[in-house]
């Protein structure tokens, strides 16, 4: 390959950007392998956690820092519309700041962590304050990094491990495939039961998504435009996906873009005040449709032909009215995919990826390193976990 993205491979392995692109590009194999790897634990993740969803009163809770609690913002929409039990994202720097707020000693609890490294201050004192604080404690780890401090720390009896490929522990500075990955495998693990029947549909997004990398016309056109700011939309999971996407440009700009993200619903209450000539509006549209007629009254609400910002409408399948309502139309296939929508995020996140990494490039930037003065870490750094003794 001598191009990824428009890049010329040299030219990033020279002056910088190689590392993230390639992590960007190759993320449909690593999802192949991570597919493997449930596949390969279902029945032991199936007993497991049959034996934890029957516990009266149980609580879920999906934690991890920054792109990694937004793994849980993504996904909880959907898992608690098949649960009965009480499901929740709560990121470990709130749990370590406020233990007691989150944590709850007599009320039985599934912890499930989300990691690439595994060695986060906050990820590795969340585990820690939930064994002192909880009676009854269940874990599963999701992590990229077979050797991080989460994967080491794990009780055979209470706990579950799930080491993603070794490919998933992205080298670049930003969470890319490591994200996807653990969308991917959590939503799985809580769709075990059925995944014979949905296997065909997730090899086709996997499809999909090569598709998207291997065809990025309009992706760079869109990157190439001088935007100074971009608003990442979206409901239920896309919300935690408009964070994550928010997130990443954030990042690899170095926050010289400016980036915000909210629900469709709610960027009229105030947030909307950021939009000016130089904005670009990205929407992450719903399948649902009940959903999708607040998101088709934003869309027609923002879109005018000769404004000199931009929409960009993302959506699952085809649709005239998302084209004639928006500057820019990304659809994933003709027809939808028997999975829930949360499963998409793992293809509608490839646009925002390639937009971060390719402004990034474009305003000067090492999207591998974009903070080399080291103020921003890979691996959080200066955090001082205290005693917590109550």
């Amino acid at each position: 390959m001598n191009k990824i993205f428009g890049n010329d491979v040299e030219k990033l392995k020279n002056e910088g950007g190689y590392i993230t692109s390639s992590e960007i590009y190759n993320q449909p194999s690593v999802w192949e392998d991570t597919l493997k790897i449930i596949d390969s634990k279902k029945d032991e993740l199936k007993d497991f956690l049959d034996t934890i969803l029957i516990k009266k009163n149980l609580r879920i809770i999906f934690t991890g820092a920054g792109t990694s609690g937004f793994i849980g913002d993504t996904v909880v929409p959907s898992i608690k519309k098949k649960l009965d039990v009480d499901v929740e994202s709560i990121h470990t720097t709130d749990i370590v700041a406020e233990p007691e707020t989150y944590l709850k000693k007599s009320v039985p609890t599934l912890l499930i962590s989300f990691a690439r490294s595994g060695n986060s201050p906050e990820s590795v004192a969340t585990i820690e304050l939930a064994r002192n604080l909880v009676d009854e404690l269940y874990q599963v780890v999701i992590t990229c990094n077979k050797d991080g401090k989460l994967a080491q720390n794990i009780n055979p009896e209470m706990d579950k491990s799930i080491i993603l490929p070794e490919e998933s522990n992205d080298k670049g500075f930003a969470m890319t495939s490591s994200y996807t990955s653990m969308v991917l495998s959590s939503l799985m693990i809580f769709d075990l039961d059925n995944i014979e029947n949905i296997k065909k549909d997730i090899n086709k997004l996997f499809s999909i998504g090569e598709y998207l990398l291997n065809n990025t016309d309009l992706i760079e056109t869109i990157s190439n435009a001088k935007f100074k700011k971009i608003i990442y939309l979206g409901a239920g999971s896309f919300y935690g996906l408009a964070r994550e996407s928010s997130l990443k440009l954030l990042e690899l700009t170095q926050g010289e873009i400016v980036t915000k993200y909210d629900t469709p619903l709610g960027f009229r209450h105030g947030p909307k005040s950021i939009m000016d000539d130089e904005t670009l509006i990205v929407m992450f549209l719903s399948r649902d449709e009940y959903t999708l007629k607040y998101e088709m009254d934003l869309l027609k609400e923002l879109y005018n032909p000769d404004s000199k910002y931009k929409v960009l409408a993302i959506s699952e399948t085809k649709e005239t009215e998302i084209e004639e309502l928006s500057n820019y139309h990304i659809a994933l296939t003709h027809s939808k995919l028997n999975l829930d929508k949360a499963y998409l995020s793992i293809d509608y996140v490839i646009i925002p990826q390639i937009i971060s990494v390719l402004k990034s490039i474009n305003i000067g930037i090492n999207p591998d390193n974009p903070s080399p003065d080291g103020s921003v870490n890979r691996v959080v750094k200066g955090v001082t976990i205290y005693p917590y003794n109550k």
